[in-house]
């Protein structure tokens, strides 16, 4: 029998889990996930502290005397880097501790621009020889690509205007990362798993989380000098049934967000309490019927629609990926510069934003890696295709004189480069919640959490699977399937787009795995989002029994 989904979810738990809300009630995640952007970065009201304990001020006459060397063997802008990077995983597998790693690398780069041309040198040797040398390093690789920008016919790279900056800034949080213990950070994920394992029909659960601090201090020829500490943190928490006389088995992810943020966000998700509704997910997903395919409705929560949002948004909207300047990981664009303003790329109803500035974002900061202050400009709005990524060299490709503040190198030895903002859709006009779009659909499919996903090289065509999936009949959840996965071209998708959750809907998603560049970059991305109702081809991706 059908019910409401109000009706539905209480019935199967998912409310208390804290896994699957109506937009009326509580989430069991902290505020931090529910807020829009504003209007510029916020900092963290610890942050003062951070930096006083930093160990990069004190290296800061490197960094100078580096841009200083630099401008003396010719160079017409530079800029130094100092950068500590720790990074952390702790990851349980049922009782027992299957990865403990801690990793930790500072160093000094230096980029500088010569005649035209970029030469880029790094070193973890923090002393004033080895940051001559690799400055005289970069300093001789921009002239050698000096000559081989004019043997093939490259303009010389010009930069648009960056205001010089000053200060510092720390992202949000009120308990460091790291001021908690390996073995305390196990024994909560212990905890959860152990719980998990007490469930009717767990028979593996696993969790772990990553904790990342990058403290990293820029100064440019251009005046400016900024300090900046970002902490990151992302947790898991897996579930999986088996079921051995039909050689079948379901797995259930939490769908918790990694996030900008302290402890004290892992700490307010009570992994442990969340174990009874993840055994619940995971038995009914076991035993749920596959679905029917065909053309239909699907309506897809926040925690799902996040990735579909980062790659087919996302990456297509890079400058250089859409110039052909860069291919690796994702290929490049199906839009053209001419695009701009002209093309429909979704619906009326739909706006899209790229900021540094969402609360809780994974690249949220104060400025760049060039020193441009952190922003929002829109991508799409109200459906037409209206802005680009860019760094200060990219700026004057589209005809602005600013950067969008785009540049981002992974540690001391990543180059820097466009790398993708928080890309976020925006709450629709009506105060709609998640149980209106159901209520207002015929035949569908509710779709929550990541999946597998593929996408071709011109992000043209993909296809997204999830975490769990509900059947939607005139109006109501009628109950869990399995085996789903949409499919659609980017812009039919987005032109489909017909109804958006209201603001008391918007959750952040993200990775902390955006992959570019060769050698490889990883940049974290965040991507916030309304719940929305689309077209798409539904897919039956396992078998009918």
């Amino acid at each position: 029998m059908s019910t409401t989904r109000r009706g539905f979810l209480t019935t199967t738990g998912l409310v208390s889990a804290g896994l699957l809300l109506p937009a009326t009630r509580t989430s069991a995640l902290p505020s931090i996930v529910r807020q829009p952007a504003p209007t510029s970065a916020p900092s963290s009201a610890s942050g003062s502290g951070a930096i006083s304990f930093s160990p990069l001020p004190g290296k800061a006459a490197l960094a100078f005397a580096a841009i200083e060397r630099a401008r003396k063997g010719g160079a017409t802008h530079a800029e130094a880097r100092l950068v500590a990077l720790t990074r952390e995983r702790v990851q349980i597998r049922d009782r027992r501790i299957e990865d403990l790693s801690a990793s930790e690398q500072i160093g000094l780069s230096v980029r500088v621009l010569v005649d035209g041309a970029w030469g880029f040198a790094a070193t973890p040797d923090l002393t004033d020889k080895a940051v001559a040398i690799a400055t005289d390093r970069a300093l001789a690789g921009a002239k050698a690509n000096v000559a081989l920008r004019k043997r093939i016919g490259a303009p010389p790279v010009e930069l648009a205007r960056c205001v010089a900056a000053s200060g510092a800034w720390v992202s949000p949080h009120e308990i460091d990362l790291f001021s908690i213990s390996a073995a305390d950070k196990a024994a909560l994920l212990l905890a959860a798993t152990e719980r998990a394992l007490a469930e009717k029909g767990v028979a593996h659960a696993e969790a772990g989380v990553t904790s990342v601090r990058e403290d990293k201090l820029l100064v440019t020829t251009d005046g400016t000098r900024v300090h900046q500490i970002h902490f990151r943190v992302a947790p898991e928490f897996t579930v999986t049934a088996i079921d051995r006389r039909r050689g079948r088995f379901a797995s259930r992810d939490h769908e918790a967000a990694p996030m900008s943020a302290g402890w004290e966000y892992v700490r307010d998700l009570d992994l442990p309490g969340a174990a009874r509704g993840l055994a619940r997910d995971v038995r009914q997903k076991l035993y749920a019927p596959a679905i029917e395919p065909g053309n239909m409705h699907v309506i897809l929560a926040p925690s799902n629609l996040y990735l579909t949002i980062h790659e087919s948004i996302g990456h297509p909207t890079e400058l250089d990926r859409a110039m052909g300047l860069e291919a690796n990981f994702a290929g490049t664009s199906f839009l053209a510069l001419t695009d701009r303003g002209k093309l429909q790329f979704a619906s009326d109803a739909v706006t899209v934003l790229a900021d540094r500035t969402q609360p809780g974002g994974l690249a949220t900061t104060g400025w760049d890696d060039e020193g441009v202050a952190s922003g929002r400009w829109p991508i799409v709005e109200a459906g037409t295709f209206v802005g680009w990524q860019t760094t200060r060299e990219q700026a004057a490709w589209i005809g602005e004189d600013q950067s969008r503040g785009c540049s981002y190198g992974y540690g001391y030895v990543g180059l820097p480069f466009q790398r993708m903002p928080n890309v976020s859709l925006q709450p629709g006009k009506d105060d709609l919640s998640t149980e209106d779009l159901i209520n207002a659909t015929e035949r569908g499919v509710y779709i929550t959490g990541r999946g597998s996903w593929s996408i071709d090289q011109q992000r043209r065509n993909f296809q997204f699977g999830g975490q769990m999936f509900w059947k939607i009949e005139r109006g109501r959840l009628t109950g869990p399937l399995r085996d789903v996965a949409y499919q659609a071209n980017t812009l039919e998708f987005w032109r489909s787009c017909d109804m958006l959750g209201g603001p008391g809907t918007y959750r952040l998603g993200g990775s902390f795995g955006d992959g570019k560049g060769e050698p490889q970059q990883m940049n974290a991305v965040s991507h916030g989002c309304v719940p929305a109702r689309f077209r798409a081809n539904v897919l039956r991706t396992g078998g009918a029994t």
